[in-house]
């Protein structure tokens, strides 16, 4: 074993040291060996790297990792949502990154139920998206306790919608996102895009792999047969990106892939895969089109619940979300277009987190689930109705001096359930970019003496409209049926008007 100095390209006064002991990890084209305090790791690629590849690398550790370092929310994006390469370096002729190590909840504690096989390796997304290694039966299932709830993997998405959103804002695409290049931790609601090496920028540095399969873009499965100069190919770009996205998205919280379906094309079971997910990609809950709904009785046992669409179908991840996913795997399916981009994504799962209910059902694996707009709820995981009256928020802005109109947004109550300065006031965005203090809830709700309340914590303009009352900080109103209550009177400032459910 022997510590190795390497010097940077970058900047040939910077030095990196790591451990060779001859047996590095080995990942698809690169050895990843470690510093001596295991603060980064050295990856260096095993194949030469030609001069485009070099400079590609130079960019993102120079120009593009100084963009997001020194930009709004830099910290957050560098320590959380992205694993981001800071330095190149050159060892024995081959071409290496420097690479911050994976916080340590990314690392396996327990790993599976039943061994210690996979303790202390990478929580990477697919032992997460799938559902065989939730299933209770599974014999190498994830053991529960690092599997987290329902309501945790909505935050894992958020966060890699983040990311998503950052690269293409900086003219960026990843071309290589799936449930390999993520990492996940369902029970500290993190997730963080690795392998960022490869990243496409247009005009530039074209992409050098078509993707991940079952992540690939049907257009670019379709045109794979052609050479790279013909104009008909095409090659992963952000359009790509916001196909694989929401197949993400889809995967960790259904658990099954949404164009993996029932509908055989070619019986030679490679033509049908680049059929399947190429040119005759179909969304296997497509509303009006039955033929690529999952058989039941050609679905492994492992996979079931989850991949009965008919028990636990999309619509239970809410309006917000079904809207999107119809307009992905639907209209933009075949037409690149139409896809949504990252920050619809975002917006949505976070107004979905406003609809979520906890499960009255102390077993519940899941414990959390989206209300359904029913009078009479019920979690759609155990079947568990909803006990007791349920207010819901209904979120309205001030369009003219008299005029109020519905925001499309809802906030669901559940005891100890907080209100936000993002819930009052429609002129703060719930994103990266708040400050520590709008993080602050200024309010919450609770069950008391039998009733609802909203006890006001620091809301200066609070009024119960129905009463013509002012609601001062430390005193709380009562939620009844009807009832309207102006939350700020500052530009932007809400009011909600309450329906109660379950009666």
């Amino acid at each position: 074993m022997s510590t190795v100095t390497v010097k940077s390209i970058n900047d040939p006064t910077k030095t990196y040291k790591f451990v060779d002991n001859g047996e590095p990890m080995r990942g698809g084209v690169k050895d990843v060996y470690f510093s001596p305090d295991r603060k980064y790791v050295v990856a260096t690629f095993r194949g030469k790297l030609d001069f485009n590849q070099k400079e590609r690398l130079q960019k993102i550790t120079n120009k593009y990792h100084s963009q997001i370092k020194n930009g709004e929310a830099g910290d957050y994006y560098l320590n959380e949502v992205f694993r981001w390469p800071i330095d190149v370096v050159e060892y024995n002729g081959l071409i290496g990154v420097i690479v911050p190590i994976y916080n340590y909840n990314y690392f396996f504690k327990k790993g599976y139920a039943t061994s210690d096989l996979i303790q202390g390796k990478e929580k990477e997304g697919l032992w997460f998206s799938s559902s065989k290694f939730r299933n209770p039966h599974y014999p190498l299932r994830v053991a529960t306790s690092e599997l987290g709830n329902w309501l945790n993997y909505f935050q894992i998405c958020v966060n890699l919608t983040r990311g998503v959103k950052k690269m293409h804002a900086m003219g960026l695409a990843h071309s290589d996102l799936s449930h390999k290049n993520v990492l996940v931790d369902p029970i500290e609601k993190t997730a963080c895009i690795i392998d960022i090496d490869g990243l496409v920028v247009p005009g530039m540095f074209p992409a050098e792999v078509i993707g991940t399969p079952g992540f690939i873009a049907p257009e670019v499965l379709a045109s794979k047969h052609l050479d790279k100069n013909d104009p008909n190919r095409k090659l992963p770009n952000r359009l790509t990106d916001l196909h694989a996205l929401p197949i993400l998205i889809y995967m960790f919280l259904l658990h099954r892939h949404p164009l993996k379906g029932g509908k055989v094309h070619d019986l030679d079971t490679e033509k049908d895969d680049l059929l399947s997910m190429g040119e005759k990609a179909m969304f296997i809950e497509h509303p009006t089109d039955a033929t690529n709904r999952p058989k039941l009785n050609q679905v492994s046992k492992w996979d079931l619940p989850w991949a009965d669409i008919t028990k636990l179908p999309y619509t239970i991840t809410g309006p917000y979300l079904k809207t999107l996913f119809d307009k992905v795997f639907i209209d933009g399916l075949h037409n690149p277009m139409q896809r949504p981009n990252a920050e619809e994504w975002e917006i949505a799962l976070l107004k979905t987190t406003d609809l979520m209910q906890k499960c009255h059902n102390p077993t519940c694996d899941q414990k959390w689930y989206v209300f359904d707009n029913t009078n009479t709820p019920k979690c759609p995981f155990c079947g568990t109705p909803h006990q007791g009256t349920l207010p819901i928020l209904d979120l309205y802005y001030q369009f003219q001096e008299t005029t109020w109109k519905p925001e499309n947004h809802r906030l669901m109550v559940y005891n100890d359930q907080y209100l936000f300065q993002w819930h009052v006031n429609r002129n703060i965005a719930r994103n990266e970019k708040l400050t520590p203090q709008q993080k602050v809830p200024v309010g919450y709700f609770t069950f008391f003496n039998g009733k609802w309340v909203l006890v006001n914590q620091k809301l200066t303009s609070l009024k119960d409209l129905t009463e013509d009352k002012e609601v001062p900080i430390g005193t709380m109103i009562e939620l009844t049926h009807g009832k309207k209550i102006l939350l700020s009177n500052e530009e932007g400032g809400r009011v909600i008007v309450v329906t109660m459910a379950n009666t």
